[in-house]
């Protein structure tokens, strides 16, 4: 047993090693990827405040090589979207399912590479049969002794069989590097994705700090009128006012009431999407009442040239297109011949006593190189479908880096014209209230009647509620701005081919509950 020990594995070593000599042969068929060259864009970005002499009260972080790292909402300098951020890292369900998509993608890695290496299967059986005495055959009788041949049969096996496909062409270094360049483009979108609920999240906060801070005008508002009805009362109940003018600030009071009640719509809508974006059921979630009293802090932009290198977006366009390179590799590969070496060997015996006897064994080696000669032009069209594909993802890429740039240039333009709208719209709230002051001192003095203190209030609020707006829609843009910069994320985080080829930890790929 052992001699035939020694022979399986001295033939399985010869097979090997002809093989070897034959992978050292081989070569990897298929176009050489190369990255996209980009042109190289302007100095500074064209909406920058630096390039406007007017920029109103907001600019640009300093040094102008400053970036974004790390937890970017940090920049905002306030706790509680510091703490809720926090949460979402950790809760956020649609964040989880990128991730397992990316261990997915990563154990696809390994699968691919396990083509690398011979397939090894052992089947023992045991088989007992009997043949039909009524067939039409003329039986044999070996023995020489005119007894009838033996119907029924006992067969012990114990093959190991072992196949092999060597790499000649590099169709499974090609399946490789495509199932390792999707990993990373999996691990770019789980990035991208991150950012994305981040920057939602950070909105919808501003968006509650601006429905608190509406709230506040409403109140406000509410508690002027309701004075004002109670002079109006008193001025008609003496015989100094008339009518008229208590209709009328009743009627102010109301209509200033249902405005204050609107308010909490949009902001239980938002509170609802926050609670959702940190994992937690919105009926057992809420955010204190604080009205926005911040404005947008500097935020380091860098340069048109490093934006290439900040968005994931990006990073998973320009492995898309290393991914597709690899699959017109496999597809040329198609137009070779494969060799396929197998072997077995084992035991094989009619009798249990002697199943693991010398005599029994047996043992196979060989080789085939099937090839095609005739597909109606399969391969032809198969390589002309990958390099169309090749060429759809690099359109897609420079799409995506040109709309990475407008995003920029957009959301820098729009918190720069905001930050001098707000102090324009500012000097008019400041002038409505100067305004509302003198209408008032005219109509106690009998010169106007209330109807000119109305005009006057609703002009006031009118100019508070688009500040407001304009608030809010600035630090909305500000985390846009962040969100298209980027975030704190940078191409060097990217897992390299070898970090998603190795194997996950036991707890990233348990079952959850």
């Amino acid at each position: 047993m052992r001699i035939f020990k020694q022979q399986l594995m001295d033939g399985i070593v010869r097979l090997g090693g002809t093989a070897l000599l034959l992978i050292s042969l081989g070569c990897v068929v298929g176009p050489k990827y190369h990255p996209p060259a980009n042109q190289a864009p302007a100095a500074v970005y064209k909406e920058s405040p630096a390039q406007f002499k007017e920029t109103g009260g907001w600019t640009v972080a300093q040094p102008a090589d400053a970036k974004l790292r790390g937890k970017w909402w940090e920049i905002f300098n306030d706790a509680e979207l510091n703490a809720l951020e926090d949460q979402l890292n950790i809760n956020n369900q649609n964040i989880k399912q990128y991730f397992e998509n990316f261990m997915e993608a990563r154990a696809v890695v390994r699968e691919a590479r396990s083509q690398y290496f011979p397939t090894l299967s052992v089947a023992p059986a045991f088989t007992r049969s009997r043949t039909s005495g009524n067939l039409n055959t003329t039986p044999v009788n070996t023995s020489g002794t005119g007894a009838q041949p033996q119907l029924q049969s006992t067969i012990y096996s114990l093959p190991l069989e072992a196949s092999w496909e060597p790499d000649l062409w590099g169709k499974v270094r090609n399946t490789v590097r495509q199932a390792q360049y999707a990993a990373q483009v999996s691990a770019a979108d789980l990035e991208n994705e991150r950012l994305t609920e981040q920057a939602s999240l950070a909105e919808y906060f501003f968006e509650i700090r601006g429905q608190d801070e509406l709230q506040k005008i409403y109140n406000e508002t509410v508690e002027a009128d309701k004075k004002a009805l109670e002079l109006n009362k008193a001025a008609y109940e003496t015989g100094v006012g008339d009518e008229i003018s208590v209709v009328e600030a009743e009627t102010t009071l109301q209509s200033a009431r249902a405005g204050a009640t609107n308010v909490a719509i949009a902001r239980a809508q938002y509170e609802h999407a926050i609670a959702m974006l940190v994992g937690k059921a919105a009926s057992n979630f809420s955010i204190p009442v604080k009205a926005m009293t911040v404005a947008p802090p500097p935020i380091p932009v860098g340069v048109p040239s490093e934006l290439l290198e900040r968005r994931p977006d990006i990073a998973a366009a320009e492995r898309m297109m290393a991914e597709a390179n690899a699959q017109i590799g496999i597809a040329y590969a198609a137009y070779y011949p494969n060799l396929t070496l197998t072997g077995a060997g084992g035991f094989e015996s009619s009798a249990i006593g002697n199943w693991l006897s010398w005599p029994s064994r047996f043992w196979s080696i060989g080789a085939s190189i099937p090839e095609t000669i005739f597909d109606a032009g399969l391969r032809r069209a198969t390589v002309q479908q990958y390099v169309a594909t090749y060429n759809a993802d690099l359109a897609s890429y420079r799409q995506t880096v040109l709309t990475a740039f407008q995003q920029v240039e957009d959301s820098l333009a729009e918190v720069r014209i905001l930050s001098q709208q707000i102090q324009q719209e500012q000097q008019a709230v400041d002038s409505a209230g100067i305004y509302l002051k003198l209408e008032q001192a005219r109509y106690e003095t009998g010169i106007d009647p209330y109807v000119d203190v109305l005009i006057a209030q609703t002009t006031l609020l009118a100019d508070q509620q688009t500040l407001n707006n304009l608030q809010v829609e600035e630090m909305t843009s500000a985390v846009a701005l962040v969100e298209a910069l980027g975030g704190g994320w940078d191409s060097s985080q990217l897992p390299s081919p070898a970090q998603v080829t190795q194997k996950p930890a036991s707890t990233e790929t348990s079952i959850e509950h």
